[in-house]
């Protein structure tokens, strides 16, 4: 009696030890480096806009509340999101692409889209408004992970298979030109040639169709004045600070006010006085001002890092076989990251002057969201990838797991598990 007691407590204590042990469901890392961004975000967007707000708005809070709403917004549609099994997302892609198309078809229809700056991006919704725009980043990126798994044979071999998903791509982004949003159109077809790259296309093919892009984006900056000006103004900042340079000149003095450690967080003085829309597409410059280089570089690395992740997720599920997730956390990974980088790159004045929030801070209720989307579907991969991972053994009637030994190459593999089939020749 003693002995099977004794025996029964051995076992339970193995068991719990087990559970234990066992690997967590969700990436830990990844979602804190996104909390991590949208918190600071949220304060890095209260301090850049409560002078602009009170002198507009006579409200210092009138940014605040409104990106806390979208904040609010972005983290349920992250929570459904993350709820959506792969599957799902992967026979949705086609139809959710066809949807954003439509909705950029109604955004030009008069009288409905809603005009600022000379460009018409949103559809009035009440209490916001939506951008089709930035959910076409979302679904773009679904949509080609889709096609290239189920046309991969063809899309490596041919040419037609590989410019077959780049129509839809190149519709959404010629209804995006009409806006105009140069930018956003760079970003969405960037992303959309590095996963089709990825995916394995011939390099002849990449390069011819790349050459052609960077054609015809060339010519789109040669015959608008304002365009060429822009790529032309940012390589001397100081040369017409008044005027063309005004907005990057002023984020030049922001950053080296900042130094090395900033002036402190609410005492930067280019927000107040100076440099136009900082809690948006220039919110960097003021981080760089109040927190100096080493927030800079805090910022950056945690970019880098969620990255970096996504890569490493997709790695993981071409690893074990699951393509579509592969293709859909390198697409994502891709997206957030080359937008970052732009964004940093018109801050600093690497790159020419254009309108990309930076993802997960700037204020903007649509970008947020979406950023927030694709940061939940790359959470859902690596959730589906770790259940993966494991398999359940009955035992006793009770469900345990077990991690799954990964398959090694047969050179690696001994001679028992061979089956040292040779002797029987």
């Amino acid at each position: 009696m003693t002995h099977a007691m004794s025996a029964e407590a051995s076992v339970g204590t193995r068991r719990r030890r087990r559970l234990e042990k066992r690997e967590p469901v969700i990436d830990g890392a990844l979602m804190l480096a996104v909390l991590f961004l949208l918190g600071l975000g949220f304060i890095m967007v209260a301090s850049a806009s409560m002078p602009m707000a009170d002198r507009t708005y006579h409200d210092p809070f009138f940014f605040v509340i409104r990106h806390g709403v979208a904040l609010g917004l972005a983290l349920t549609c992250g929570a459904i999101c993350f709820a959506v099994p792969l599957r799902v997302w992967e026979k949705a892609g086609p139809l959710l692409m066809l949807i954003g198309i439509a909705l950029l078809v109604v955004l030009l229809v008069p009288g409905i889209g809603r005009t600022a700056n000379g460009a018409t991006r949103w559809i009035p919704l009440g209490v916001m408004n939506l951008q089709p725009s930035e959910f076409i980043k979302f679904t773009a990126v679904l949509y080609l992970s889709g096609y290239l798994v189920r046309e991969q044979l063809e899309v490596q071999m041919s040419l037609i298979g590989f410019l077959r998903p780049m129509i839809l791509v190149g519709i959404a982004c010629a209804l995006i030109m009409a806006q105009p949003d140069f930018g956003t159109t760079a970003v969405i077809l960037a992303a959309s040639m590095g996963l089709l790259f990825l995916g394995g296309v011939s390099v002849l093919s990449f390069v011819m169709l790349g050459v052609l892009m960077l054609a015809g984006l060339a010519a789109l900056i040669i015959t608008e004045p304002y365009r060429l000006t822009r790529v032309t103004s940012f390589m001397n900042a100081f040369d017409d600070p008044y005027n063309t340079d005004y907005q990057l000149s002023q984020a030049l003095i922001a950053f080296g006010r900042g130094e090395w450690l900033g002036v402190g967080l609410g005492h930067g003085i280019q927000k107040q006085f100076y440099l136009p829309e900082a809690h948006t597409d220039f919110l960097l410059a003021v981080i760089g001002e109040e927190f100096g280089l080493l927030g800079v570089l805090v910022v950056v690395a945690v970019f880098a890092f969620i990255t970096w992740r996504a890569f490493e997720i997709g790695a993981r599920a071409r690893r074990q076989g699951d393509m579509f997730a592969c293709y859909a956390a390198h697409g994502f990974g891709l997206l957030l990251g080359l937008q970052a980088f732009i964004n940093v790159g018109v801050n600093t004045g690497l790159l020419p002057t254009k309108g990309l929030p930076l993802p997960f801070m700037s204020y903007g209720s649509n970008a947020l969201i979406v950023a927030v989307m694709a940061a939940a579907v790359l959470l859902r991969i690596d959730f589906e990838l770790r259940r993966k991972a494991v398999e359940p053994i009955p035992e006793g009637g009770l469900h345990r797991e077990r991690a799954v030994r990964p398959a090694r190459p047969p050179r690696e593999r001994t001679r028992r598990e061979r089956g040292a089939t040779w002797r029987r020749a």
